[in-house]
């Protein structure tokens, strides 16, 4: 673990330093804040221990030039003059615990382990979302994506409806994805619900939650999707295939932010971004009487459409890059080179699967292949035998 003690009294230093070193950790040392400062922006440390009463900048103001820079290390204050009032600035100011002087060993060696499980937190915490994100990212140059990409950006920062179209498989939900992380809801929850899975009978309940004995499996009360969703974002994945009363509902909703459980006729008032997708031509739809027209104009303020893969095939080869990285982190298995052969013979094919199909081709590939993927391969393995 490397730590920075940053104090003015040398015998401070060094003996935190022999402590700290003792322990096993890397100690690094600075005599005053400025020093510090420098030493904490230009290194990673996973803690700093810093005084307060220092000449030129004292801890204060080390704590809120740090904090204010990112500084990702746990700060712990240290002070032979310290209050509870001066202890709880700290703490508001960012820092991650406050010692009193004189110093004991053994609260300076508790203190740095939680510090160190917080810190270890956190980085697995940044880990993780940089998996997820990863996993959501929209991949290509086409000029289709390139359009998509810079409309979810200017609608993102706002909370107009967005209802996306495109057949299955072509990375509707990546769109609904980006438009909820790049809005001011990202910290927020992002609920999907697939309209299409759930039954005709049971979407009532999914969507808007049910009391307590309102039907006979209803033995307690149930938040639904539109309440799950507070604050972020819901996404109505295939909401062509929702029943006309659910319909009718959700337009309420819209509507007026408000919604009935099912078994009661109390008011719920809901602060919820919607988010619509489906594959189906819900012009059509309307015309046949299937979907609502309102609901269509309610949900429709932005109309994004994504196109088949057929329609993008120059994206191809980012995919297949793109996918051959995801799947080697995710299964260890070594990354493979394509050949330009191969990619071209990929692009002769139709994907009616479209993005889906390409992913699992190109897992297919990546097992079944030697070390370099050709042409040949792809003609043997793209298409599987029915």
């Amino acid at each position: 673990m490397k730590i920075l003690i940053i104090d003015d009294e040398r015998s401070i230093r060094n003996t935190m330093k022999e402590i700290l070193e003792f322990e096993g950790h890397e100690v690094a040392l600075a005599q005053d804040g400025r020093e510090g400062v420098e030493a904490a922006l230009h290194n990673s440390f996973d803690a700093i221990f810093c005084d307060i009463k220092m000449p030129e900048m004292d801890g204060m103001e080390v704590l809120e030039t740090l904090t204010n820079e990112g500084c990702e290390a746990s700060i712990i204050m240290i002070s032979g003059h310290g209050d509870i009032d001066t202890a709880v600035k700290c703490i508001r100011l960012g820092a991650y615990d406050f010692i009193q002087k004189p110093l004991d060993l053994n609260r300076i060696l508790i203190t740095l382990k939680n510090a160190t499980d917080k810190s270890t937190l956190v980085k697995e915490t940044k880990i993780l979302k940089k998996k997820v994100s990863g996993k959501y990212e929209i991949v290509g140059s086409s000029p289709a994506i390139q359009h998509i990409l810079d409309v979810v950006d200017r609608v993102a920062a706002t909370d107009a409806r967005v209802l996306i179209t495109g057949s299955n498989g072509t990375g509707k939900e990546l769109v609904a994805r980006r438009l909820h992380e790049k809005s001011p809801r990202a910290a927020m929850p992002f609920i999907e619900v697939n309209c299409a899975a759930i039954p005709g009978e049971l979407i009532e309940s999914e969507l808007f939650g049910h009391e307590k004995g309102a039907f006979t499996s209803a033995i307690k009360q149930h938040k639904g999707k539109f309440e799950q969703a507070e604050g972020g974002t819901l996404f109505l994945d295939e909401i062509g295939d929702m029943s006309l009363a659910a319909q009718a509902k959700v337009l309420r909703v819209l509507q007026e932010n408000k919604l009935n459980r099912v078994g009661s006729d109390k008011d719920i008032t809901v602060n919820v971004r919607v988010v619509a997708a489906t594959n189906k031509n819900i012009t059509k739809e309307i015309e046949e009487g299937r979907f609502r027209e309102d609901l269509y104009h309610r949900l429709s303020v932005i109309l994004i459409h994504v196109p088949s893969l057929s329609e993008r095939k120059e994206d191809i080869p980012a995919l297949v890059d793109h996918f051959i990285k995801r799947i080697s982190e995710e299964s260890g298995m070594a990354p493979k080179k394509v050949s330009p052969e191969a990619i071209r013979e990929l692009q002769k094919l139709p994907w009616p699967g479209n993005i889906r199909e390409l992913r699992n081709v190109t897992e297919r590939l990546m097992i079944l292949c030697g070390n370099v993927i050709t042409g040949e391969d792809v003609k043997t393995f793209a298409t599987p035998a029915i």
